[in-house]
């Protein structure tokens, strides 16, 4: 569910900074400060996370940013009658009962309260069904790319990914796509101004002014020193660096969609949906990826939503285009009515088709080689250019590092693979060694 979350999320920072006239009764422009919802309740056995963070401009910059909104109180209502709490698990982000998933046919209904009191209601949203994916294929395309999607310095080459799906001819449908995709990660931890620690650092403790002493507790992080301006300290380093570490075991990172892909089947209902392009896919590095296609059910209000969405984030740019807003969603105020909330809660049954692109297809240079500097003989180096702009920096045995540890394991250290949203120690469901 994140990459619904982060293209809504991105997707309303363009509107805040470019929008100025609203040609619209229900959008908003981007000078005021904004509550945004996202949240998706699906039928999959995945995390159920509810986003609530608020849109204002820095007093200084003018600048927006998102604020997260912790210690709400978030509720989900079903079918008017049962209601599940969500625990904040990280700043912003509600989780449903990890053994909740949705049901096709259901109706959930948002309820949330601000730590000042503030209720907030959404329209209540029944779950429809959603056809499978018949078929997908992918094919190389050199300019793949669309504007707000490309790389550095332009860089357009990737995958088109195509799907099959026959479309129900008994009822109307409408449908959204995304995408996520697994890429094998080789380095796991990158620390600025610091060493990675694999067992605590003992404080105050050091050996002979040059050494700080490692202890025997795990500590898996980075190791940044405070300077307590003792004798015995270790004299380190206040300019900018940074070290990165390999991965200790196998590790794949996890990236997705940002574009909306919406469609309505009003002129090809009950007819076969083919090769209908859902994905851009970066050609990052030359190595074999997993790609998950997810086709989502909307209802016809949610796709009004998303349509508006999509229509003024990649449709707009000509000199008669109508500068695009924040559209307001199924949110509001119990108390004031006035308050516009954007965002969009809703209810989606997802059908879910794993590709595996070999990218032997593909023809130039993939974004991971199109450092100016040069190709790196490191492991991974490609792809780790690909989504940091820079080349990996190992902690180096010769030179010694900034900031040396006597004890603990030998060094250079490997680091771990956190499980989190973006990344994977978990070999995933698909992937071919």
């Amino acid at each position: 569910m994140r990459f619904f979350v982060f293209s809504i999320s991105s997707l309303l920072i363009v509107f805040l900074l470019i929008s100025c006239v609203d040609p619209l009764d229900q959008t908003i422009n981007g000078t005021v400060n904004l509550l945004v919802v996202d949240g998706t309740i699906t039928n999959l056995p995945e995390p159920q996370i509810i986003r609530i963070n608020r849109s204002q401009a820095d007093r200084l910059t003018g600048r927006f940013g998102a604020v997260p909104i912790t210690k709400a109180t978030v509720e989900v209502i079903i079918d008017s009658v049962q209601i599940v709490s969500c625990h904040e698990t990280e700043d912003g982000s509600y989780q449903l009962p990890s053994d909740f998933k949705g049901q096709i046919g259901h109706v959930y209904q948002l309820r949330f309260t601000l730590t000042d009191g503030t209720h907030y209601l959404s329209t209540q949203q029944i779950m429809p069904p959603v056809p499978p994916i018949s078929n997908v294929s992918a094919r190389f395309n050199p300019a793949s790319l669309p504007v707000g999607q490309q790389l550095g310095n332009g860089y357009q080459a990737g995958h088109d990914v195509f799907i099959d799906t026959q479309d129900p001819a008994d009822q109307h449908n409408y449908y959204r796509w995304d995408w996520k995709l697994y890429e094998k990660q080789d380095w796991c931890r990158s620390c600025q101004q610091g060493v990675y620690a694999v067992n605590t650092i003992l404080p105050h403790a050091y050996k002979d002014k040059t050494f700080y002493l490692s202890g025997n507790e795990s500590y898996e992080n980075c190791f940044v020193p405070v300077n307590y301006f003792e004798a015995a300290q270790p004299i380190f380093p206040s300019g900018l660096y940074v070290y990165d570490y390999p991965c200790r075991s196998q590790c794949w990172e996890i990236l997705y969609s940002y574009a909306l892909n919406v469609f309505d089947d009003q002129y090809g209902n009950g007819r076969q949906i083919q090769n209908r392009n859902v994905a851009h896919i970066p050609f990052y590095d030359s190595t074999a990826c997993l790609v998950e296609i997810r086709q989502s059910s909307l209802t016809q209000r949610a796709h009004a939503y998303f349509n508006l969405f999509q229509d003024q984030t990649q449709n707009t740019g000509g000199v008669a285009d109508t500068p695009p807003s924040a559209p307001v969603g199924n949110v509001r105020n119990v108390d004031a009515s006035q308050e516009r909330v954007v965002g969009y809660f809703t209810a989606s049954a997802v059908a879910t088709k794993r590709y595996w692109l070999d990218r032997k297809d593909a023809k130039g240079l993939p974004f991971g080689q199109t450092d100016p500097a040069g190709k790196s003989t490191l492991p991974g180096s490609d792809f780790f250019y690909a989504i940091n702009h820079r080349q990996p920096v190992p902690e180096p045995i010769y030179p010694y590092p900034t900031i040396r540890i006597w004890g603990g394991p030998p060094r250079p250290v490997t680091a771990i693979c956190v499980s989190s949203d973006s990344r994977t120690p978990n070999k995933p469901d698909g992937w071919r060694n």
